[in-house]
């Protein structure tokens, strides 16, 4: 079975932006796009009989959404296959469903109705920290959507439970003809429990370790993708402020999240949440299963 790119569409702006995005991404996958609309109406309509009255607003109005966002996906990339679904639960549901059978989902930074000054809106929030697929979130300014830096970045944390962050970091990098830049922070001991031992060039031993923890994270993956230019960057500082950083002059930023089996309700470590809401461009979120 093919594997689809999956994007949440409501007709709003951010909808609208996150439909654009996500066209470009399957033609660099060459991946189909399916746009995904969700509608507890049809779920309530469902057993009704239709006939002999009109279709009620709602229901058009959701197959007007889907069909736009479609015609929209179409005229910006005609290569690309299009299909669309109005999906009769509510929007979490409706695209952790769909997530089952998706490449990636993803979403805009807020849904139609919720308030301007969100910075990131509830489903978004819910999916990347529920989904066992990766998320996208495209959020942050139009130059860091439309990729004018050509760079990537990947936080490179302490997640033992395999490479999806850093794979999925250098696929887009590949496709994108871009730079890698993995990031991983490090920290200065506080004085009374500081290291007296350091490297023969004098740095301090915590950034030794956090350039080997980087080395150790990329060695498989980067001989995987050899034609990526792969900038390794360990900086002091706390992990959910130095990636934060990092994302105004990138075009992606992405990160792993924790998926413990039988635990309920959002699974986001600090970093990813930070980025969701307040990343400069838009934020990958990896689940990594524990």
């Amino acid at each position: 079975m093919e594997l689809s790119l999956v994007v949440g569409v409501d007709g709003s702006d951010p909808s609208l932006e996150a439909v654009d995005w996500a066209v470009e991404e399957a033609a660099r996958h060459k991946l189909p796009l399916r746009l995904v609309h969700a509608s507890l109406w049809e779920r309530y309509e469902g057993g009704v009989p239709s006939f002999g009255r009109e279709r009620p607003a709602e229901a058009v109005l959701a197959q007007h959404i889907v069909a736009s966002g479609a015609e929209r996906a179409r005229q910006r990339r005609p290569e690309v296959k299009v299909s669309s679904d109005v999906l009769p639960d509510d929007p979490v549901s409706a695209l952790l469903a769909a997530g089952q059978e998706a490449w990636s989902l993803v979403t805009g930074s807020r849904g139609r109705g919720e308030l301007a000054g969100l910075t990131l809106g509830s489903v978004g929030l819910a999916v990347a920290a529920r989904a066992m697929c990766p998320v996208i979130v495209v959020r942050g300014g139009e130059r860091n959507r439309q990729g004018a830096f050509g760079r990537v970045v990947v936080g490179v944390g302490d997640l033992p439970h395999g490479p999806g962050a850093v794979r999925f970091a250098f696929r887009e990098a590949e496709v994108r003809g871009s730079a890698l830049e993995a990031v991983r922070a490090w920290r200065s001991p506080a004085p009374e429990h500081a290291d007296p031992h350091r490297a023969d060039d004098g740095r301090p031993a915590p950034e030794e370790r956090a350039s080997a923890g980087l080395a150790e994270a990329l060695s498989e993956v980067a001989r995987e993708h050899p034609d990526v230019d792969v900038r390794r960057t360990p900086v002091e500082g706390p992990a959910h402020k130095v990636l934060l950083e990092a994302s105004a002059d990138a075009d992606l930023i992405v990160v792993g999240a924790l998926r413990r089996h039988g635990h309920f309700g959002l699974q986001l470590g600090r970093v990813a949440h930070t980025l969701l809401h307040h990343a400069e461009c838009p934020v990958v979120v990896v689940p990594q299963r524990g």
